[in-house]
């Protein structure tokens, strides 16, 4: 048995759900895909494969293959690539991680043009606010603002930018517009749980530090609503640049308490720990690093 084509039958059964969407991908037929699928269950001893009465799903055992064949795939590709030399064409599936509202703002408004760079290379997008485990989910490259809490990833600065507490114009003709980090203490905070932003709200004047522990009545496991509840004038939150560069270059959110300074936001390219970058990710990195400088 040829181990590496199994490989590839048996990881595309389990992405496209059927053997008869794996043949037509690989251009083989039907009953090909079966044998082979039978002959690799043989070989390991072990069921890969649930079949149900419309779709085949991974067994437990089955989904462990799955991840470290497709891996191991990824691999032999990056070895041809590496034969072959830089000037060798992208192809095959580069799954990317951002968060959603990075994403939204930064990343799909600019992603025709390195699809059109690369046109035998598909992307997945996973927009997703969560610090996912990158191996679990396939990742090939995660982008992502704030600290580093796993410092087994492979990571790069990309860039840097401001933070500022920021409130819609409504909420501060309402309220009132805080004029030292203390004035906080009257207003709303809308936290971003998934974020930088911690209990305690760090400032910093000059040589000057303080710290202020402001009420939350509101908390946000995704940007967006955070975005949206600031937007909507219930209350101030902390937020960067990149987040709310729309709202910010309009007029619809505005900062505050601009001679303080807030610790700023770092953007990294994470990469699953134990692999080194494959050349689509270090293409994705490149191509999204110098168009992202451009703008930013």
């Amino acid at each position: 048995m040829d181990r590496l084509h199994a490989m590839e039958v048996f990881v595309r059964v389990v992405e496209t759900g059927s053997f008869s969407a794996a043949a037509r991908d690989l251009r083989i037929g039907q009953p090909a895909v079966s044998k082979l699928i039978a002959a690799l269950e043989d070989r390991l001893q072990v069921r890969l494969l649930v079949r149900s009465t419309r779709h085949l799903h991974p067994s437990e055992a089955g989904q462990a293959f799955y991840e470290r064949a497709r891996r191991t795939l990824t691999e032999a590709d990056e070895a041809d690539s590496a034969a072959r030399g830089e000037g060798a064409r992208l192809e095959g599936r580069l799954r990317v991680c951002a968060s959603v509202t990075f994403a939204r703002l930064h990343i799909v408004p600019k992603l025709g043009a390195f699809i059109d760079a690369h046109p035998n290379l598909s992307v997945d997008l996973v927009m997703d606010d969560r610090y996912i485990d990158l191996l679990e989910e396939n990742i090939d490259v995660a982008l992502r603002a704030g600290e580093l809490s796993n410092s087994s990833l492979t990571a790069r600065k990309l860039a840097t930018c401001e933070r500022y507490v920021v409130a819609s114009p409504a909420y501060l003709e309402r309220m009132g517009t805080p004029a030292t980090p203390i004035d906080l203490l009257a207003h709303t905070a809308i936290v971003y749980t998934q974020g930088l932003v911690a209990e305690e709200w760090r400032f910093r004047r000059d040589t000057a530090d303080t710290s202020v522990r402001i009420p939350t009545r509101l908390s946000f496991s995704a940007a967006e609503g955070v975005r949206e509840a600031v937007i909507g004038g219930l209350g101030l939150a902390i937020s960067s640049r990149w987040m709310m560069e729309p709202e910010l270059a309009s007029g619809t959110v505005v900062p505050v308490l601009t001679e303080w300074k807030l610790p700023s936001a770092d953007l990294w390219s994470l990469h699953p720990s134990g692999r080194l970058p494959t050349a689509k990710a270090r293409a994705f990195v490149s191509w999204f690093s110098e168009s992202f400088s451009e703008n930013v």
